[in-house]
């Protein structure tokens, strides 16, 4: 029988984690990319965990996760890990996985229809952007279609932002585009499509503060702490979080390249407020999520 989430059984809500390996093992990461990957995490090279294998890592840890791919084949030429596949683990985990999916909007309408069907059928509650591994503005018409969609769909687009550690460190960051993940550019999405949830993911370096003027302006855009130790985070950052945006900012990890253990014992040395604390690491997820009733 599957074990539906309970939220007063959790510790914390990772907003962040990659599905990067299917049950079958494929990665869906070049091998030059990947390897440039592990060196920028300091992480050492190895088979990344599947979804079923993180529904456990998290259920020992009494957490829950967001856990998504991403289509970026159009530009790397190697497949994802598929939507389905990822929805259907998270169908038989629901206890600890809510699952997301990834569409590159270079599909157009095709990728809308595809993101009804995701929700509708597979209990998708939500979409990842990456879009400097997906090669394409946030504020691009093209991409509005998806868009269009999503927001129809009530439920939250993540968008990566700032410098991707995908690539860094081979030769040409493998061809991969810093200048797709400005967050200026996601600022355009949430004025055209204001009933969107947006997430913009990660200390958005070297735009953070741009980020933060994003997230404070527009009520539906929140900030997730992914990809980063707390102990990097730039103090503009940690100000913000303790103040005006301390109901819009999200754990999130970025496992398996960064892992929550390690995320978590470093945030805890954060000055953070004691009541701050718990909206980050597991309420405003729950909300934003529609996890709780508000």
């Amino acid at each position: 029988m599957t074990v539906r989430l309970n939220i007063d059984d959790l510790t914390a809500i990772d907003v962040h984690t990659h599905a990067q390996v299917s049950l079958d093992g494929h990665n869906s990461l070049p091998e030059e990319i990947e390897e440039a990957s592990a060196r920028y995490f300091k992480v050492k090279r190895q088979r990344y965990p599947n979804a079923a294998e993180m529904a456990e890592y998290y259920r020992q840890r009494k957490m829950a996760a967001v856990i998504f791919t991403v289509d970026a084949e159009a530009n790397t030429g190697t497949p994802a890990v598929r939507n389905e596949e990822v929805a259907e683990v998270a169908a038989a985990n629901s206890d600890v996985l809510i699952p997301f999916a990834s569409i590159d909007p270079a599909k157009g309408r095709a990728g809308a229809r595809q993101a009804r069907r995701l929700v509708e059928e597979f209990g998708v509650r939500g979409f990842k952007f990456q879009p400097s591994v997906q090669a394409f503005y946030p504020n691009d018409r093209s991409a509005y279609v998806l868009y269009e969609a999503i927001e129809e769909l009530r439920v939250p687009a993540l968008f990566h932002t700032g410098q991707t550690g995908i690539g860094a460190g081979a030769p040409g960051g493998a061809g991969i585009r810093l200048k797709y993940s400005d967050p200026m550019l996601i600022d355009d999405v949430a004025a055209d499509f204001p009933d969107m949830p947006i997430i913009m993911a990660h200390p958005a370096f070297p735009w953070q503060d741009e980020a933060l003027a994003v997230a404070n302006h527009k009520p539906q855009v929140y900030i997730d702490l992914s990809g980063w130790s707390p102990k990097y985070f730039p103090p503009q950052l940690v100000k913000y979080a303790n103040s005006l945006l301390q109901d819009k900012v999200l754990f999130g990890s970025d496992f398996p390249m960064i892992t929550p253990d390690r995320w978590l014992a470093d945030f805890e040395k954060l000055d953070i407020k004691p009541e701050v604390r718990p909206k980050i690491l597991k309420d405003n997820a729950a909300r934003l999520l529609g996890l709780v009733k508000d």
